[in-house]
């Protein structure tokens, strides 16, 4: 049987009943209320910088989100992975009737510069044109990250920039597309640079400074070694991307106006059994167990290629020199133009041809290529170049009327057996305060200052049928009537101190019989030098050959 359940107790009944007249328990004093009060307001605060603490938090988080990562950055190597075709439009056909049209356009950034963390602008430039781009801050379009990327693009880097054509509030002057701007709404690396810069474009750009100018200009000055030792980015200048656009037009005239003269082009071989001209000029070279000569001219081939009844023929091709002379129009290789024609009367039938060749080149460079001349003329400045258009027609010397102009200059006559380098400069000056022309042509030059092909004249052996072509003073075509008697070629080789064995397959194709012929031959960084006074030849050459070098 379970035992009978205990009340339970009151807890206060346990406790011992209070003694009467005892004190009630007293509060927290004064200063720890004080102390306690410190404490809640110190937590308070600590509280609210907190909030503000996770506020900025929040704030800085936001701000470091980039909306634009898709619009800028390094593209990835370009291996032809894909072919979107994408249509890429050139800076030069940016006008203001585009306003408002995007466009996507690939070019260098030429010069670059921020405003403040939200606005940069870039330079861009292709060969010779130019335009100015802005890429400006915007939310959810261009992010502050993307300017500040921008901002740090080097120099010459190539760029995929795509952007809204807007019409400039006024001519931006540091641009050659100066009437519009580029708005830019992305902006990609495509290559950028692993070295440093020799010198920027902008130096090199600038106009040469005058002989009397003072050394401590205020730019720097690119000097002509410095330049050629560092050749590709000395050739992305927009003065030489006109150079050499004018250089590719001189070739392309000359081929346009001979074939329309009916001439045929042929590709002659460079390396030769014997010289061309006299052995003390030429290049000679191992062939395996004997020795060939690097050609000096397409002389023998062009002649050869006469008595095999081509009639009319023209070359453009490397020309070679061994002579050790460090000027201002000679090297070692440069480029040949050259004719060789049939006659049917008389010599002056080549020499006219080739003075109409020469004035369709030099109308054609000023009607067709005026933006180019101005462009070189910024850096270069020089007179206009002239000839002589109308019925007069170009004028014509003898060597003896040309000898008699600078007898009458004061020039000693004993001292014009020859016309060198200073008299034929200054002869240039001379026709050009009397004639008004820096074109103009020497015939009959004596038969002692011709090679060994050139004909005699019928009258007068110590004279020739021979010719040369002067621009600014300074020859830029020699030419001739050619000996195709095989008696008489070989008679005047002798008399040249060559063997005629030693040329044998060359004596050999008079022997079977040819035509009376001519022509002549241009060096074409000559022309091209002296045309637009370029004042040095190796600024006419990709990557000119000299004494002193043979490299880039």
């Amino acid at each position: 049987m379970a035992e009978p359940t205990q009340p339970a107790q009151d807890p206060a009944a346990q406790q011992p009943a209070a003694t009467e007249g005892a004190e009630a328990p007293k509060g927290p004093s004064k200063n720890e209320l004080k102390k306690r009060a410190k404490e809640e307001e110190k937590a308070r605060k600590a509280a609210e910088k907190a909030a503000r603490q996770a506020e900025l938090e929040a704030q800085k988080a936001a701000a470091e989100i980039d909306d634009a990562k898709e619009f800028y950055g390094k593209l990835p190597l370009n291996q032809s992975q894909a072919r979107p075709r994408r249509e890429r439009a050139q800076i030069a056909s940016l006008t203001p009737d585009l306003d408002g049209q995007t466009v996507l356009i690939r070019a260098r950034v030429q010069t670059s510069r921020a405003q403040g963390s939200k606005m940069v602008f870039l330079n861009l430039r292709q060969r010779t044109d130019s335009v100015q781009a802005l890429l400006a801050v915007a939310p959810g379009k261009v992010s502050k990250q993307m300017a500040k990327w921008a901002a740090g693009l080097q120099i010459e880097s190539i760029v995929l920039a795509e952007g809204v054509v807007k019409k400039a509030p006024e001519i931006i002057k540091s641009a050659t597309v100066g009437d519009v701007e580029l708005h830019l709404t992305q902006l990609h690396l495509i290559s950028g640079l692993e070295t440093v810069l020799p010198f920027t474009v902008d130096d090199a750009n600038r106009p040469e400074p005058a002989e009397t100018e003072a050394e401590d200009v205020q730019f720097k000055r690119v000097l002509l070694d410095t330049r050629l030792n560092n050749r590709v980015v000395d050739l992305r200048t927009q003065t030489n991307q006109a150079v050499f656009k004018l250089q590719h037009a001189i070739g392309r005239e000359f081929r346009d106006f001979l074939e329309s003269k009916g001439f045929t082009e042929i590709h002659s071989p460079k390396l030769q059994g014997a010289a061309t001209e006299s052995g003390a000029s030429v290049f000679q070279v191992s062939y395996f167990k004997g020795k060939a000569f690097l050609a000096q001219s397409p002389q023998l081939a062009k002649q050869m290629a006469i008595a095999a009844d081509f009639e009319r023929v023209y070359e453009i091709g490397p020309v070679f020199r061994a002579e050790d002379s460090n000027t201002h129009r000679h090297m070692t290789e440069f480029i040949g133009l050259d004719l060789e024609m049939a006659i049917e009367e008389h010599y002056h039938e080549v020499m006219e041809l080739l003075d109409g060749l020469f004035l369709h080149m030099f109308r054609s460079l000023k009607q067709k290529y005026a933006k180019e001349i101005e462009t070189v003329g910024k850096q270069f400045p020089a007179d206009e170049f002239k000839w002589r258009e109308g019925p007069e027609g170009t004028l014509k010397l003898s060597f003896r009327e040309a000898v008699d102009l600078l007898v009458a200059d004061g020039v000693p006559r004993e001292d014009l057996d020859d016309i060198d380098t200073t008299n034929e400069k200054r002869l240039g000056r001379i026709v050009r305060a009397k004639y008004d022309t820096d074109y103009f042509i020497i015939d009959k030059f004596p038969m002692a200052l011709r090679p060994f092909y050139t004909m005699p004249d019928p009258e007068d052996p110590t004279l020739s049928n021979s010719y040369d072509f002067f621009m600014r003073g300074e020859e830029i075509l020699s030419g001739a009537q050619r000996v195709h008697d095989a008696a008489l070629l070989a008679t005047q080789m002798r008399a040249k101190g060559v063997d005629p064995a030693s040329m044998s397959y060359y004596l050999e194709a008079f022997k079977l019989g040819c035509p009376p012929h001519g022509g002549g031959g241009i060096g074409l960084e000559r022309v091209l030098m002296l045309f637009l006074k370029l004042n040095n030849i190796r600024r006419a050459s990709l990557f000119p050959r000299d004494p002193k070098r043979l490299e880039p």
